[in-house]
């Protein structure tokens, strides 16, 4: 069954990277170089990271550069 395409109006709260980069149109490698330099929050436990929908919002509201 194919999975429907992931919007900010239809994405869970808190966001996998996968799902980050295919909001925002980016490549994974991509993604992860935005959170290494800080341009978004993320929430981390352990090797595991996550984004804040909002925290997406935000960055994306601001019209930031990543």
């Amino acid at each position: 069954m194919t999975q429907p395409c992931l919007t900010l109006d239809n994405a869970p709260d808190v966001l996998t990277v996968e799902q980050m980069s295919n909001i925002l149109g980016i490549g994974r490698t991509a993604a992860y170089e935005v959170i290494r330099r800080g341009k978004i929050r993320t929430i981390r436990a352990g090797r595991l990271i996550k984004v804040p929908k909002l925290a997406l919002v935000e960055v994306l509201a601001q019209g930031a550069v990543l």
